[in-house]
């Protein structure tokens, strides 16, 4: 096995057509820094660290909610693709900035560098594992172009969905619809990111993939890049109650893995990037290290 980010571009075979492309050169990733050494409050101090932990969290509700108010406004006013742009930009910085003023509080440590290789890439499907509810967020926020597919009753949501609207992200309500518009917008130069479990982890390694990405890549002549989110924490992982305060402080480091070509055989295709980020994601809490970063994060 090569180095990741080091792999030829026909990992699986080039599809049929003229759509297909290879998958252009990209640099090789940055090695990871080491997560950071977490700790356990004694009991009187946690209420201090609920109160900072959903503070976090408040930030984010507050900073999406403002965020949509404009993007309603946005909506009749931008032609389509203005919008598109405008809106998944401003999706990756507010969530960069989110990122940013979470880790000044000491209670979130971000180590997402190496998407920045991606951002610039046309017509790319970045795939990834999927332990928590923020695990969007993190891709998203250092990739400007890019695109989800998400529930179709949020997108419609007058006030909670106008953000994705503008954004042009994709409703899931009809298998064919969404096939077509994922396609047409990576055909586009949009990147779609997707976690091809369906829902966050729920057994080890991995859940069982959904065949849909390795279908889009196929039509779209897209190339599947694999992204791995490591943790040692299980907050807002599937089960874990949100009341519950996790061991302090939560790291989030990502780590760019093989890329596989557009695939004739898209079954094939999916069994071999399912087993490949199965033998590869980190299913168990990490090795933890005091070396890591307790470093303020520059400025985005």
């Amino acid at each position: 096995m090569r180095p990741p980010g080091d792999e030829p571009a026909g990992a699986l075979g080039a599809a049929p057509g003229p759509a297909a492309r290879p998958a252009p050169a990209h640099p090789a990733p940055v090695a990871s820094r080491p997560l950071p050494r977490t700790f356990t409050l004694p009991s009187w101090l946690k209420p201090l660290g609920y109160a900072g932990l959903y503070a976090n969290l408040l930030l984010l509700g507050l900073m999406s909610a403002v965020y949509n108010v404009g993007a309603l406004l946005l909506l009749p006013l931008l032609p389509r693709a203005p919008g598109r742009r405008w809106g998944r930009a401003g999706i990756a910085h507010g969530y960069r900035l989110y990122w940013w003023l979470a880790s000044l509080t000491g209670m979130l440590r971000i180590d997402n560098d190496v998407l920045a290789a991606l951002k610039d890439e046309r017509g790319l499907i970045v795939v990834s594992n999927h332990p928590g509810m923020l695990d969007a967020l993190l891709l998203v926020a250092r990739l400007p172009r890019s695109f989800c597919i998400m529930k179709a009753g949020l997108v419609r949501n007058p006030f909670l969905g106008s953000g994705a609207r503008l954004a042009r992200y994709i409703r899931n309500d009809s298998a064919g619809g969404m096939l077509r518009l994922a396609v047409d917008e990576l055909r586009q130069g949009g990147q779609l990111v997707i976690f091809p479990e369906g829902t966050r982890t729920e057994r080890r390694p991995m859940n069982a993939f959904k065949p849909v990405v390795t279908l889009i890549s196929k039509q779209a002549g897209a190339p599947i890049q694999t992204v791995f989110i490591d943790t040692d924490s299980p907050f807002l992982g599937k089960g874990w109650p949100i009341w519950r305060l996790p061991p302090l402080p939560i790291a989030y480091r990502v780590r760019l893995g093989q890329r596989f070509a557009p695939a004739r055989d898209t079954l094939a295709a999916l069994h071999e990037v399912e087993h490949y980020m199965a033998a590869h994601v980190h299913a168990a809490p990490l090795p933890l290290s005091a070396a890591a970063a307790d470093r303020v994060p520059p400025a985005p």
